[in-house]
């Protein structure tokens, strides 16, 4: 078949998958963070030895919550969320049921990021502040936080990035997006430069995300003197 360089020079109609792309992910991580956020302090502060040990609900939240839900293929995990998908927005298929996919799905990655970003805080730092008498909320909102901003948000790039691999599966379930063009306009319709301009989209879309990621990093440990 060959290859038509004035379809594939055209983008114009990768405009609308791009912004499904992004609605999708937007959103998905939204909530990824409102879930995994949480996971992930409590993950680290009820660790032995830190501001508020608990062993039973460190292992509960380490191995339940996190450890077997992301060992489960996203593709496997799409399909045992369909019930679910079904009761919060109505329907199985489309963007706002993949949101609910990609949510769920990369909420344990991102609590397994949040830990290991708070986990580089120095615990000298912890060990003052509780001897100032600090309690275990300002501890958290004034120390842990703030000094793993760097590190979350690395983590946080990276969630987006996963994300965005995630969302081109969307096509399989009818979601939009790039994913969808590509699967629906390009494979099935026998069309490799639908194929082509999703996967260069794809590719430009994480490396802007990347830039924006480091400059804001080199800002804040310009600013910390580093």
């Amino acid at each position: 078949m060959k290859f038509n360089w004035a379809e594939f020079l055209n983008f114009s109609d990768m405009v609308m998958p791009l912004w499904e792309t992004i609605y999708m992910v937007v959103i998905s991580m939204f909530f990824a963070l409102l879930i995994g956020l949480p996971i992930g302090i409590l993950l680290v502060i009820s660790e032995e030895n830190h501001i508020a040990p608990n062993k039973t609900l460190n292992k509960i939240l380490d191995i339940i919550l996190i450890n077997i839900t992301r060992s489960i293929p996203f593709i496997i995990l799409m399909v045992v969320l369909i019930p679910l998908a079904r009761e919060i927005v109505g329907k199985s298929f489309g963007s706002e049921a993949f949101i609910v996919y990609l949510s769920l799905g990369s909420a344990p990655f991102v609590a397994r990021v949040i830990e290991g970003s708070l986990n580089e805080v120095d615990g000298g730092l912890i060990e003052a502040s509780k001897s100032l008498g600090a309690s275990n909320f300002h501890i958290i909102m004034k120390v842990l936080l703030p000094e793993a901003l760097p590190s979350l948000i690395h983590g946080i790039v990276l969630t987006l990035i996963t994300l965005i691999g995630y969302s081109a599966m969307a096509g399989i379930v009818g979601g939009g997006g790039l994913g969808n063009s590509a699967v629906v306009a390009g494979f099935q319709n026998s069309n490799p430069e639908i194929i082509w301009k999703a996967t260069i989209i794809i590719i430009v879309l994480v490396q802007i995300i990347q830039f924006f990621g480091n400059i804001m990093v080199s800002k804040i440990y310009k600013k910390r003197g580093k």
